[in-house]
């Protein structure tokens, strides 16, 4: 679903200039789900901005469905934004002075689909996310949690491929933090592809496989499960061992 070959990404601010991205390899199949890790600086949410069209490289290259995603119009970048991708943001990026149901019918709007359908298809996601008695409220009138849900939402009714997904955790505490995540873990179950950046080893611990960045580069990339029973035949062979 998605190839990057050694993306290379300068930031040129005056006389001074950033390389943040230098030689990135990244494939990520259909239908997983991905946490990209890094430490602040370290390149994780330019990877993710590359890889949702919202930000170009400067050499190397990326195919999106393999298709190959270069320079283009921005009109050219929001088509191939609507069709494949999703977002999800740490800060949830509602518009405050709409409600629940016009923020989650928000893209729909953009794909010329009638008043009265795409409020129709926001109210379903709404029940999905449990919040169908708050279609009214107002983003200032709701949770944290309410508020990611409502984002969730918005970024999967128009059926993306893809749900990339920046800290969707960072403003939450816990408890909530671990129900957004299996609500993205439910999504990833319906066969979407979910990218995620986070800082927290506790949240990508429930992602498939993950990446981490560090100065510019993929440090490391390991599959959480392969590890774990890695851990667990470790660990199984020691007990062994001292019983024998």
């Amino acid at each position: 679903m998605i190839k990057v070959e050694n993306i290379h990404k300068t930031y040129h601010m005056g006389s001074n200039s950033l390389h943040v991205l230098k030689g990135v390899d990244v494939d990520i199949k259909e239908g997983e789900m991905v946490s990209i890790m890094g430490s602040s600086g370290s390149g994780k949410s330019t990877l993710l901005n590359i890889l949702g069209i919202l930000d170009t490289y400067d050499s190397g290259s990326y195919h999106l469905d393999g298709m190959p995603i270069g320079p283009m119009s921005e009109a050219k970048a929001a088509r191939y934004r609507n069709k494949y991708i999703g977002f999800v943001f740490q800060s949830f990026n509602l518009i405050t002075f709409k409600n629940a149901l016009e923020n989650v019918a928000l893209p729909l709007y953009y794909q010329n689909v009638s008043r009265r359908k795409r409020n129709r298809i926001a109210m379903e996601y709404l029940d999905r996310m449990g919040l169908a008695d708050h279609a009214m409220h107002m983003p200032n009138e709701m949770s944290g949690g309410q508020k990611q849900r409502i984002a969730i939402a918005r970024a999967l009714i128009a059926d993306p491929r893809i749900i990339l997904a920046d800290e969707p955790t960072g403003a939450l505490d816990t408890k909530t933090s671990y129900e957004v995540m299996e609500i993205l873990r439910d999504v990833n179950r319906s066969g979407k592809t979910v990218i995620i950046v986070t800082h927290e080893p506790d949240i990508a611990a429930r992602t498939g496989r993950v990446i981490r960045v560090r100065d510019g580069q993929i440090d490391h990339n390991y599959d959480i499960h392969a590890e774990m029973a890695a851990m667990v035949g470790a660990e199984d062979g020691q007990q062994t061992h001292t019983l024998g």
